[in-house]
């Protein structure tokens, strides 16, 4: 089976529909799927759900698709640096449902797992508990938190090969291994890509069996969140 599409828009062809789940990988700027992201855009899917650790900016990654009004909720963890993400939340046309950032890796990699649930102490006491199951263990007080498992999920990848297995480089890594496992049908994108056979086995990170469709991305951008300059004398 070829994995390997021509475009990102050809690789998302009939995969998102109104009202789908989507994950994406990225934290901050690094690691984002943006080919992908703006293919979701040009779909025209609305009434998405996305789990994303955060929301992108305004304008780039998931910021482009809180432009268009084409996300309803957003399952994350920071969003402190996306304007209109606030705007669109406070206005109470944008549906939040706030995760701990440990708690958000485990439900993805729980749900990747085939793991239903799982309990931890993080957020109990707090409102994050509030609605949910909590139990003792030792002692101690733990609460519920469940699995997460996408429709879609997008990643980003810096070498991949024909059969879907991928490398991801440094801070790039983040969450996108956990969401390429967590997703019914994966899509990655990556910046190199070669032949099957390619790859070092022992430096693969996520294996082939968990991507459907691959796209190669030679220029994607390498952006700076926060631009920090010392001051010349």
């Amino acid at each position: 089976m070829n994995k390997v599409y021509a475009s990102a828009a050809e690789a998302m062809d009939g995969l998102v529909k109104d009202g789908m789940l989507l994950m994406a990988g990225g934290f901050g700027l690094s690691g984002v799927p943006e080919a992908l992201i703006d293919a979701v855009r040009q779909s025209g899917a609305k009434n998405l759900t996305f789990v994303s650790n955060n929301a992108g900016v305004d304008g780039i990654g998931l910021g482009v698709l809180l432009e268009t009004g084409q996300i309803a909720k957003m399952i994350s963890s920071y969003v402190g640096e996306n304007k209109i993400f606030a705007q669109l939340y406070l206005s109470g046309k944008l549906g939040l449902e706030f995760n701990p950032q440990g708690t958000l890796a485990e439900r993805i990699r729980a749900g990747g797992a085939g793991i239903p649930a799982f309990f931890t102490k993080t957020g109990v006491g707090t409102i994050v508990a509030e609605g949910k199951e909590t139990r003792e263990f030792g002692g101690e007080t733990y609460v519920m938190e469940t699995g997460l498992v996408a429709d879609v999920s997008l990643v980003h990848a810096w070498k991949g090969d024909a059969e879907g297995n991928l490398i991801y480089r440094k801070t790039a890594r983040n969450f996108n291994p956990n969401m390429a496992t967590a997703g019914k049908v994966t899509v990655a994108e990556v910046e190199h890509l070669v032949p099957a056979g390619e790859l070092d086995p022992d430096q693969i990170m996520t294996p082939g069996i968990y991507v459907q469709r691959i796209v190669h991305v030679p220029d994607a951008p390498k952006r700076i969140e926060q631009r920090t300059v010392r001051k010349r004398a």
